[in-house]
């Protein structure tokens, strides 16, 4: 199990295929073997962790358990710089988010929520409580304040803040996930801050990444 590796970033809008692209001019960007990873990268050294976490959480580049720390592709992180580079395509969103959603060691959080989580309707604090009773159970602990972190790491993943903040949008920052395209979570009550898990469009679910999900 794995919380709060995210250090409150998250996903943002161009940081998969900055993070990529670097990996593949060198595998140990990240440590900073070559180059100031923050100079390299252009983003400050929490997103830095950060961003070296969500490329793996999301399936698209992995680490060796021992030995040097370089990253290296997966088989699907390779189709998807080869294909989709700045990941723009639906499908492309989809199977990220599908990867994400079933990785149970490196975004626990993730997976509870989209696997084992009832609740229609939500707050944070129905999510937290059902989330460390589920920790407990398999002979764990984590603190509070790193499950609502998840939390609204979740929140912020998948609702985008032209529904959020929309007074705050502004297009020449625009900082949103690009996984909020997949209208999965949507606000019931924004004064009370409750949610709900939303059902989204057939017609953004193309046969062809249906099949994918289905022999992975």
């Amino acid at each position: 199990m794995k919380f709060r590796a995210h250090d409150t970033f998250f996903i943002r809008k161009g940081w998969l295929n900055k993070g990529m692209k670097n990996v593949r001019n060198d595998p140990q960007v990240f440590m900073g073997a070559n180059g100031n990873p923050m100079d390299i990268l252009g983003i400050g050294a929490n997103m830095v962790k950060a961003l070296r976490y969500w490329l793996q959480a999301v399936g698209l580049t992995e680490e060796p358990a021992n030995g040097r720390k370089v990253q290296n592709f997966t088989d699907f992180g390779i189709v998807v710089y080869e294909n989709d580079p700045y990941m723009e395509e639906i499908g492309t969103l989809w199977l990220l988010h599908y990867k994400l959603a079933t990785n149970k060691t490196e975004a626990t959080a993730w997976y509870y929520f989209f696997n084992e989580f009832k609740l229609s309707e939500f707050t944070r604090d129905d999510f937290v409580v059902q989330l460390n009773n589920y920790i407990r159970i398999n002979d764990d602990e984590v603190s509070e304040r790193s499950l609502e972190d998840d939390y609204n790491c979740i929140v912020n993943t998948y609702v985008p803040r032209f529904k959020s903040n929309p007074e705050k949008v502004q297009p020449e920052s625009n900082i949103d996930c690009p996984l909020g395209e997949l209208g999965l979570i949507d606000i019931v009550n924004k004064k009370e801050k409750i949610y709900k898990k939303a059902t989204p469009k057939k017609d953004t679910l193309h046969p062809l990444i249906l099949l994918a999900v289905i022999l992975d």
